[in-house]
């Protein structure tokens, strides 16, 4: 990681959700209750620190679907590693995102 992250709550939330298969930045909006102002923000910095991956889908896709172009995130093992750290400082964060995760959806 090149830059430390700050390990707020709606951190944890946004590496959670993303473990748990919400993959771009709204619909980590809708599943958490962030708002974007707040989702966004994190997912840049994770980025930077090298706690997610992200990549954008083909432009042709979201063309065909008839909207923008999505950035589909993932964890890196440094990720993985931060929400563990975040699951022991906010355990409660673990119910955010209910019993089941999504069904997967992406590739």
């Amino acid at each position: 990681m090149s830059k430390p992250v700050r390990l707020t709550l709606p951190t944890a939330l946004a590496l959670l959700g993303i473990q748990r298969g919400y993959r771009y930045g709204f619909e980590l909006i809708e599943a958490s209750g962030l708002g974007a102002g707040t989702v966004y923000p994190i997912l840049r910095r994770l980025e930077d620190a090298g706690c997610v991956a992200g990549a954008w889908e083909p432009v042709s896709r979201s063309r065909a679907e008839g909207r923008p172009p999505r950035r589909y995130y993932r964890l890196t093992s440094a990720g993985e590693a931060l929400l563990s750290d975040a699951l022991e400082r906010y355990p409660a964060v673990e119910r955010a995102y209910g019993a089941r995760a999504p069904s997967p959806r992406h590739a």
